[in-house]
Order: C-alpha cells, then sequence, then structure tokens
C-alpha cells in the first residue's frame, strides 16, 4: 500500500517538475536574451552586404532575363549553352557605360551645386536671421507670452562653442580628432568593401540563378509534406510577383514624380533644381514617408536658397503634386496590387527599418501584402467552413436529427 501511495504521488508530482524545470529554463533564456540579440544582430551585420545583393540581383534579373531571352534566339550551340553568363556580362557592360554616361552629366551639376552653395552660404545665412526677424514680429506670437527668437544669442553661443573648443585644445582634443577621423575612414573603407561583397554575390546569384532556385526546390520538397509544398510555392509565386510590382511601379512612379518636382522647381528658378528632383525620385522608394521627407527637404533647401516666400508659393503645388501621385499614379501603376490601409503601411515600413534599415522598409510592403493573403485566405476558409456547418446543422434540425448528431461528421466541401 505504501509503495502504491509512493508512487501515485511521484506520478502526481510529475507535471509541477515539469512546470518547474520549465519556469527555470525560461529565466535562464531571458537572461541570454541580452547575448543571443547580440549575436544576431552582429550575425545580420555580416550577411547585410549579400542581403543587397540579393536585392540587387533580384532587380537586375529582369532585364538579364530578357538579354538570356534576346541571346537564345540567335540558336548558336556555344551562345545558346552559356546565354546566362553572356546575358550578366551585356547587362553590366551598359550598367557600367550608364554609370559612367550619369558620372559625366550629373555628377558636373551636383559638384557645382555644392560649390554654389557654400560660396552663397553667407547669404542664406542671412536670409535665415532675416527670417528669424520678421518671426519675432508677427503680432500673434504675443498669445504664448514673451516669445522672441534671439539671432544674436544663437550666434553668440555658436561662436562661444567654437572659442571654447579652440582654447582647450590639447593633446586630448588631438586624439580625439584623431580617433574621429580613424573612425571615419573606418567607415568609408567598411562601406566600399562592402559595395564590392555586394557587387560580386549580386554576379554570382545571377550567373548560378537556375541552380540556386533548383536547390531551394528541392530542400523545401524533401522537407515538407505535399500540401505544405504546394503552400509554399503558391505564397512565394505571390511574393516574387509583390516585389516584381512593386519595384516596377515604384521605379516608374519614382521617374514620374522626380520629373515633375524637377520642372517645378526649375520654373521657381531653384539652382538645384536636378540635385532635388533626383533626391526625391530615389526617396520615393520609400513607401508613405519617403515622398514626404523628400518634400520637405527640397521647401527646407528652397527657403533657405530662395527665400520664404517662394517656398510657401510652391508648398500648395508640390502638395497638389504629392496628392495627384498617392492617389491617381500609384493606384493605376499597381492596380490595386496593394491595397494596404495608410496606418498599415506605416506600421510595416516603421518596423521593416528598425529591423533591418533601408531594406527592411523596401521589404516590408511586399511581404506585408503576401502576409494579408495568407491571413484572408485562413479567415475565408474558417467562414466557409463555419457556413457549411450551420447548414449542415439547419438540415439535420429540420428533419429531427437525434441528439448524438455530430455536424463535423459530414462533408462540409460539398457546400
Amino acid at each position: 500500500m505504501g509503495k502504491f501511495l509512493k508512487s501515485r504521488m511521484m506520478t502526481t508530482m510529475i507535471p509541477y517538475f515539469i512546470l518547474a524545470l520549465a519556469v527555470i529554463i525560461a529565466w535562464h533564456l531571458i537572461g541570454l536574451w541580452g547575448t543571443f540579440a547580440a549575436g544576431l544582430g552582429r550575425f545580420w551585420g555580416i550577411i547585410t552586404p549579400f542581403m543587397y545583393g540579393l536585392l540587387v540581383a533580384y532587380i537586375l534579373n529582369m532585364p538579364c532575363s530578357f538579354i538570356q531571352r534576346m541571346l537564345e534566339k540567335i540558336k548558336k550551340p556555344f551562345i545558346t549553352k552559356h546565354s546566362r553568363g553572356f546575358a550578366v556580362l551585356i547587362l553590366f557592360i551598359f550598367l557600367l557605360g550608364l554609370f559612367a554616361l550619369l558620372l559625366n552629366l550629373v555628377i558636373p551639376t551636383i559638384y557645382r551645386s555644392i560649390l554654389l552653395f557654400i560660396a552663397e552660404f553667407p547669404n542664406y545665412q542671412q536670409s535665415l536671421f532675416t527670417f528669424i526677424d520678421s518671426v519675432n514680429s508677427w503680432d500673434f506670437l504675443d498669445f504664448f507670452g514673451d516669445f522672441h527668437i534671439d539671432s544674436d544669442a544663437i550666434i553668440a553661443s555658436l561662436t562661444g562653442m567654437v572659442t571654447s573648443f579652440a582654447d582647450n585644445f590639447d593633446g586630448e582634443n588631438v586624439a580625439a580628432i584623431a580617433t574621429i577621423i580613424g573612425n571615419v575612414f573606418g567607415s568609408l573603407f567598411s562601406t566600399m568593401f562592402h559595395g564590392i561583397l555586394m557587387i560580386v554575390s549580386s554576379i554570382f546569384l545571377l550567373v548560378q540563378r537556375d541552380a540556386i532556385l533548383g536547390f531551394v526546390r528541392r530542400l523545401v520538397s524533401a522537407f515538407s509534406s505535399e500540401k505544405t509544398n504546394a503552400f509554399i510555392m503558391k505564397y512565394a509565386g505571390k511574393l516574387n510577383y509583390n516585389f516584381r510590382m512593386y519595384i516596377f511601379t515604384q521605379t516608374i512612379d519614382g521617374i514620374i514624380l522626380g520629373t515633375l518636382m524637377t520642372i517645378v522647381l526649375a520654373i521657381a528658378g531653384s539652382p538645384y533644381f536636378l540635385v532635388l528632383g533626383l533626391m526625391l525620385g530615389i526617396f520615393n522608394y520609400i513607401p508613405y514617408f519617403g515622398s514626404i521627407v523628400g518634400t520637405a527637404v527640397a521647401l527646407v533647401v528652397v527657403a533657405f536658397t530662395q527665400g520664404m516666400g517662394i517656398a510657401l508659393i510652391l508648398l500648395p503645388i508640390m502638395f497638389f503634386i504629392q496628392q495627384m501621385d498617392g492617389n491617381f499614379i500609384q493606384p493605376k501603376l499597381m492596380g490595386g496590387a496593394f491595397t494596404l490601409s495608410p496606418l498599415l503601411i506605416i506600421i510595416s515600413v516603421t518596423i521593416g527599418g528598425a529591423y533591418a534599415g533601408i531594406l527592411g522598409m523596401l521589404m516590408a510592403i511586399p511581404i506585408v501584402a503576401v502576409l494579408k493573403d495568407i491571413l484572408d485566405g485562413i479567415m475565408d476558409y474558417r467562414e466557409k467552413k463555419k457556413e457549411a456547418q450551420a447548414r449542415i446543422r439547419n438540415e439535420a434540425e429540420s428533419l429531427n436529427t437525434p441528439d448524438y448528431f455530430n455536424p463535423n461528421d459530414y462533408d462540409v466541401n460539398r457546400y
């Protein structure tokens, strides 16, 4: 009897022991979370160049595949056999030529714009202080009490900071400056190295695209059931379509928006119209935030360089172009491919940017669109299943079915 009670007590205590063990393991895992997160962040930093290389290869695969199809039409055995490699070579030669052309056309303009900004900086500074004085003269600011922006105090504060640094300049400052310069050169070297890794990895990914895709398909098929494999392939295809659609539409939309803004800024007489228009077109790749930030920067530059009056005139014009782009041009280009609410776009872009930087912001919308499709599919299935079970239940009640009837025993797919 004692052995029976003892064994029963041990059996009863097993769930509590498992629970205590789980709590201890969870506590240790929480303690190690900082180390795990740091390791994950370091790993992400290592693979980031390859992820950007994957993005570049994905974008370039569209024109590369077109060139490959053109080469295969030549029907020469040697060219057909190596059509992918020749297509990648031709594409990169074309891109290098295009880059050289842009350097000759755009870079001198940007360089002259920078030199002009430096030369005109004292005038821009004076314009800023004139604007501050005009703000101080606004009568409605009396509502906020003794509101006053003291430009002399701002200048005195900046001058004091420079003077204090000069007076205290010693060996420690020299070491600090040397450290800063070293960090800058280190960052430049790291950026160049990551850029080279990105380009090299994108070339290999383009050349070996078919082999990589074949391996991934085999891997998924080997470690998943037929139903799971079909599910993965279905939504991988949707994700691929979303990425292609997003990149294509954002590129076309960026060209349209950048061109319109460049024309408006040129008509307004801005000496930096080309630089600002190019910036707005590039910023447009970042959904929702990109065009807003780019427009704000352009208006600030116009306010400094041409005066607040011109900036206030351009504000409604640029706002109108932005709204026309967001409500007419983009929906027409996307054709309803990304029917996401603005709030969901803001949340997804913010989370993507927080975890993966610019790459995360670019990938956020296509990924969220696919996740929304999956969730919609699950909800549709559940709703149809409930409707079918309700119909079976109603039929059973109308036929005075016994109480032991279970609607789950019936085939709901017939509905």
